[in-house]
């Protein structure tokens, strides 16, 4: 590829956004017969642009953002890949799609997929890379076109790996290039709901060179928080584990400042590089002139860990694993260039690409459509967003973290089947953004604690929006 420069990876974002045609402002809602570019990012932090990060490049994402509606507090219900594909793309929370990542036909039965519902009503569907953990999972009902899956590299032991090659001479790159023919070839056939899996940044990280050339070594910094929280039980923290199985890293311990910069600016260059592959996508619908008749999401199936509390990966109960970016693209909605801090998780993406697109949502979905955060996003919404986190405790046995995030507080409940095992966390991120205290076993925070732990208990049910008629709240 071509000597890459920040200057010039910048630029390509900003000629693409002015060349791009505008949504009329004066709809309010799009037209139903919408395409839908599924954009799913594995392992994404909401560092990027948009968000705020001003150190990662990742001009294409800003350009959706700029014209979509960016939800800067979405979270997934679990955070795996698998639990939280399975949960996304059924609609249902992992406790019904399989909260060990098993296949979700195993618990949820006759549930009916998004990328399925959407093909019963007429649309061609097609999969593009990793949307489902194992690209092949439920190929039969869920595409119509045969799923299109690059194999994986050969990483060797690395932890990270940036060849000297071209975008697409990468699985991802790969995966782009097909989804692009595919909008060639349907252009003009009807609706496509179009779903592109891309597997940079996940660990081990990859990318060309040329994004790794974006970042100068001196520019990366490690974390500031590398401590685990204080007070934390040990078991809500874990080894790191799919960092520790790569031969250039210390088997234990912390890592050296100097690996963890390196390992940070890998991650930041497969950020860039999964931008790139947006972009493509992006100058297509409009190059094709179906970017008004095409809603676009983008969202992070979790989050990771680089470094804060002492861990690398997902995998826990903490705010960097399971806060995510999700960014909406809707045109003729008022959400243009918008941005909420409304409560959202990724179980509300069915309901809501259903209510945008106007297909019929299917008896049982667990989240709530956040199609009227377009028109306001400063509305009341969500009280709490839910999620789950599995883990070995040690001396009782299987056990799972049940975590409730409200907008100051979060509220962690560990407990194990068949025992009266129980461990609680508690974090104020107005006093303690970083996590850096667990308040729950202090005796002032009594209150608090009893007060979230009823919450929790009550369930998802209870947090709806104030205007869904299943909340138990408002019946």
């Amino acid at each position: 590829m071509s000597r890459l420069t920040r200057r010039r990876f910048l630029g390509a974002g900003l000629a693409a956004t002015a060349g791009a045609p505008l949504a009329s402002a004066k709809k309010k809602r799009p037209a139903p017969d919408q395409n839908v570019l599924f954009l799913v990012v594995d392992g994404l932090r909401p560092d990027l642009g948009c968000y705020g990060n001003a150190d990662v490049l990742s001009p294409r994402i800003d350009r959706l953002a700029s014209r979509g509606l960016t939800m800067l507090r979405a979270y997934c219900q679990q955070s795996t890949a698998r639990a939280s594909r399975n949960s996304t793309l059924t609609g249902l929370r992992p406790e019904r799609a399989g909260a060990d990542g098993a296949d979700f036909r195993r618990f949820a039965g006759d549930a009916k997929t998004l990328p399925e519902r959407f093909r019963e009503y007429g649309y061609a569907t097609g999969s593009f890379g990793r949307v489902f953990d194992d690209p092949h999972t439920d190929a039969a009902d869920s595409w119509t076109l045969p799923p299109h899956a690059p194999p994986p590299p050969d990483h060797g032991d690395a932890s990270w790996r940036c060849p000297d090659a071209p975008d697409d001479e990468l699985p991802d790159g790969r995966a782009v290039s097909a989804a692009i023919q595919a909008m060639r070839e349907l252009r003009g056939k009807g609706l496509f709901f179009l779903a592109v899996g891309l597997q940079a940044p996940r660990s081990p990280f990859l990318a060309p060179k040329g994004y790794l050339d974006l970042y100068p070594k001196g520019l990366i910094k490690p974390t500031e928080y590398p401590a685990p929280p204080a007070s934390a039980p040990r078991f809500a923290l874990h080894g790191s584990e799919t960092l520790r199985r790569f031969k250039d890293i210390p088997e234990q311990g912390a890592l050296p400042d100097e690996k963890a910069r390196e390992l940070i600016r890998a991650y930041y260059a497969s950020v860039s590089y999964a931008d790139a592959q947006v972009g493509r996508l992006l100058d297509t619908l409009d190059q094709l002139e179906v970017a008004d008749k095409t809603t676009v999401v983008l969202w992070g199936d979790h989050g990771c860990h680089l470094g804060e509390h002492g861990l690398w990966g997902p995998a826990t109960a903490y705010e960097n694993a399971l806060r995510v970016p999700l960014i909406v693209r809707a045109p003729g909605q008022r959400g243009s260039g918008r941005k909420t801090f409304a409560l959202t998780e990724l179980v509300d993406l069915y309901p809501s690409l259903c209510d945008l697109c106007e297909v019929p949502m299917p008896q049982g979905l667990e989240g709530a459509a956040f199609t009227p955060l377009f028109e306001d996003p400063d509305r009341l919404w969500k009280r709490a967003v839910f999620s789950r986190q599995p883990r070995e405790i040690p001396g009782v046995g299987a056990g799972v973290g049940r975590t409730m995030r409200t907008s100051r507080f979060r509220y962690t409940e560990w407990t194990a089947e068949g025992s009266s095992f129980r461990a609680a966390e508690v974090y104020d991120y107005r006093e303690d953004p970083h996590e850096t205290r667990n308040l729950a076993p202090s005796p002032q925070a009594a209150s608090l604690v009893n007060g979230l732990a009823g919450m929790l208990q009550e369930g998802w049910q209870v947090s709806l929006p104030p205007t869904d008629p299943r909340g138990t709240a408002n019946s």
